[in-house]
């Protein structure tokens, strides 16, 4: 039986209606997915503080990190010891300037430093018929000396000489051509015959990135050198180290600094560990070690005490990491631990000690007589599951519970997922992982007790493909999990991302959250994602419930913080969304009169990028950073649009003080 004309016509129509319905009601459903609200308590009585201690930084000597980074001496393996104790050694990275007809170079054990004996021997061969420019050695830094015009750099070094002295010392571009600066140091047979040290200070008359430190002489004798310095005289507070990187830390406001380590804490073996008592008195006296787990020397300039000095600079806590005993391929007996005990004993005396105490006078030698601040120790560093870890650990604990029953002790068992069988008072948590898992993990510490140890996530990072070399995919999951940390902060104490640092010329780990080189630094999208919570530290936490019928792409927190500067009270939201389209977020406030919220001085600010593997690099430093934003329309309900792969901070200005701050004594956000 067939259709007629009409009949065809009538059941096209109805087919077409159909289709609209169909895509109608789809499109409903879509436009329900980008739908969400946020619901915030903002009346006094709903808030909880925010531990004053919950994000902080951790750093460890990997990546050139501090030999070459952070810490500002510019010449590499300056004590020669970088070669070993035996003698003829390697003198990497100095080389020789002049042929063997013109000068034999060479290492012996001559020093004047008991706990460094090797020193450089200089036999020049000429006399009268050396180069122009002398002959002698020359050190290129790290991957090349950062010299500024203008600048002044302190250059130290021991000498001495079995005839009168005329060492020319200069600072060139990476060949020896151009003159940067320099001095003639000259002397007489006498005053050279035993080790002196000299002095100077070089003003550069030019700027070179790439430059090298040079000692050469047209004198015929023998010269030996030992511990060759040359430091800028502009760093942080004058205490040693690279203001720019330090000016970075600043930034963040971290509330403590988690230190050396870390691996670099452990050693593959435990005879190249870290060693507090080799890291503090003179520079010159110092040993300096392999680091065998990140291959690389470190002369130990940056030591324990540089270290707390560096807390102090930064206002933060300091978190001493220390050797229990165990490496990665050996440990001692808890039966023979008990001078391991004793060296984190003496490290405690030396940092809050009397300046008449033993230990403590050693500090107040080297400037500081006056204890430092330290209230929490980590007893090693990923040791948990070692054979001896459990006995050492309650040797330690009980040791420092009896001599400081005020510090913090932290363990290395992750007590997340089931109960400490040792007394602590926190447990450290590390994540490395991929984004989706790290997103995922903002409801990991919802399921954690709240009685026992408090949480230390001392580690975190998005690694392997999803992070490159710092991308925004990373940085914004790492939000996420972040979130989560700050809404369970209750049992979640302290935070920090891992590695900081990384010299571009050594990466030893990827990605790190800050990029630099001997003259250039940026951030990366991690690092920038962590200034969205450093107005958390001991702000209130808002209850705050978010409504949305789309996938767990959308997490979101709420808190109160006051500008330390000019003491305005304000309401940042932090949303992060994860997922592949726009948010359509309603906020709505309970608790809040109806008018105290400000147009004016109400801000957004909007961390993301036209891809989600978008990184930041030395040609574009600032491809991937937050844009701030001034809020058209703010009120006690307001919709407000979050971008697809996001991280947007809403920062609500109040109009009285009828939403009281819980004594936080946060400032404001003054680096965006």
């Amino acid at each position: 039986m067939g259709f007629s004309k009409d009949s065809c016509c009538v059941f096209m129509l109805q087919l077409l209606i159909v289709v609209y319905l169909v895509v109608q009601c789809f499109d409903v459903q879509v436009q329900a997915d980008l739908n969400a609200t946020l619901v915030v308590d903002a009346s006094q009585a709903s808030g909880r503080r925010i531990p004053e201690t919950l994000f902080g930084i951790f750093f460890e000597e990997i990546n050139h990190a501090g030999a070459g980074g952070l810490w500002a001496e510019l010449v590499s393996n300056r004590g020669f010891e970088a070669g070993g104790p035996n003698i003829p050694s390697n003198i990497d990275p100095w080389s020789i300037i002049g042929n063997a007809t013109y000068i034999n170079v060479e290492t012996d054990r001559t020093s004047c430093f008991e706990r460094n004996k090797v020193a450089l021997r200089l036999e020049v061969l000429c006399d009268g018929t050396c180069p122009t420019d002398g002959v002698g050695v020359y050190n290129p830094g790290f991957w090349g000396m950062n010299i500024e015009q203008g600048k002044k750099y302190k250059v130290v070094f021991y000498a001495r000489s079995t005839g009168p002295l005329n060492l020319k010392v200069s600072l060139t571009g990476s060949n020896g051509v151009g003159s940067l600066a320099s001095t003639v140091i000259t002397g007489s047979a006498s005053d050279f015959s035993n080790w002196t040290k000299v002095e100077t200070v070089l003003e550069a008359k030019a700027t070179n990135p790439n430059s090298r430190l040079q000692l050469t002489t047209t004198t015929k004798g023998v010269i030996w050198l030992d511990q060759v310095s040359a430091m800028p005289l502009d760093t942080y507070k004058g205490h040693g180290f690279r203001s720019d990187l330090l000016q970075m830390l600043v930034d963040l406001k971290p509330s403590f600094i988690r230190f050396p380590g870390g691996c670099f804490v452990e050693g593959d073996y435990l005879r190249n560990a870290f060693r507090w008592k080799a890291a503090v008195g003179p520079w010159e006296e110092r040993p300096g070690h392999f680091g065998d787990v990140w291959k690389y020397w470190t002369d130990d300039g940056l030591g324990y005490y540089e270290f707390l000095q560096l807390s102090e600079d930064l206002g933060a806590l300091p978190i001493w990491v220390f050797n229990n005993g165990v490496s990665h391929n050996d440990e001692v007996d808890t039966s023979a631990v008990l001078p391991f005990v004793q060296e984190a004993l003496d490290g405690l005396e030396f940092a809050r000690g009397d300046p008449t105490s033993k230990w403590g006078s050693m500090r107040a030698a080297m400037g500081h007589p006056e204890p430092f601040n330290l209230k929490y120790v980590a007893v090693g560093n990923e040791d948990c599951g070692k054979k001896n870890y459990r006995g050492n650990y309650l040797r330690f604990y009980d040791a420092i519970r009896r001599a400081y029953p005020d510090i913090q002790i932290i363990s290395n068992c992750d007590g997340s997922s089931r109960p400490l069988d040792h007394p602590a008072d926190m447990y450290d948590y590390h994540i490395y992982t991929n984004a989706n898992d790290m997103f995922s993990r903002s409801t990991t510490f919802n399921r954690v007790t709240r009685s026992g140890p408090k949480a230390f996530v001392s580690e975190y990072a998005v690694t392997g493909n999803d992070a490159g070399q710092g991308s925004l995919l990373a940085a914004l999951a790492e939000a996420g999990f972040l979130i989560g940390l700050e809404k369970n902060s209750d049992i979640v104490h302290m935070a920090s991302y891992a590695p900081l640092f990384v010299n571009a010329n050594d990466r030893r780990w990827n990605p790190d959250a800050i990029v630099f080189n001997s003259f250039q630094l940026y951030g990366t999208p991690s690092y920038w994602m962590q200034l969205f919570f450093s107005e958390s530290n001991g702000a209130t936490l808002l209850n705050s419930s978010l409504q949305t019928t789309a996938s767990n792409s959308l997490v979101a927190s709420a808190i109160t913080w006051q500008n330390s500067v000019d003491k305005k009270n304000y309401i940042r939201i932090k949303a992060v969304n994860f997922g592949t389209s726009a948010v359509n977020l309603k906020i709505s406030f309970n608790g809040l009169d109806p008018n105290s919220l400000q147009s004016s001085g109400s801000t957004k600010t909007v961390l993301t990028s036209t891809n989600l593997m978008d990184e930041n690099s030395f040609s574009q430093p600032k491809k991937v950073i937050p844009i701030q934003s001034l809020l058209q329309s703010v009120g006690k309900d307001m919709n407000v649009i979050v971008p697809p792969h996001s991280f947007t901070s809403f920062d609500l200005l109040k109009e009285s003080s009828n939403l009281k701050m819980l004594e936080s004594d946060s400032s404001s956000w003054s680096s965006i």
